[in-house]
């Protein structure tokens, strides 16, 4: 049994950070997993792309 998440638990807690503060022993665990998984590593970027694209795309109150 290991003790770092797996892929599926991963991107669950980089969902989950985006809206909320995740305690500090998930983001350790993230971060972990996040240190040797290229897949997950591209998953959280992509989700950040988004985000931040949706901001950009939110009407501002002066247009």
């Amino acid at each position: 049994m290991s003790l770092l998440p797996n892929c599926k638990e991963a991107h669950q807690m980089v969902l989950a950070a985006q809206d909320q503060s995740l305690p500090l022993y998930r983001r350790v665990l993230l971060r972990l997993h996040l240190g040797i998984c290229d897949s997950c590593t591209n998953f959280r970027r992509q989700i950040d792309f988004i985000r931040v694209a949706m901001r950009r795309a939110e009407p501002r109150e002066d247009d």
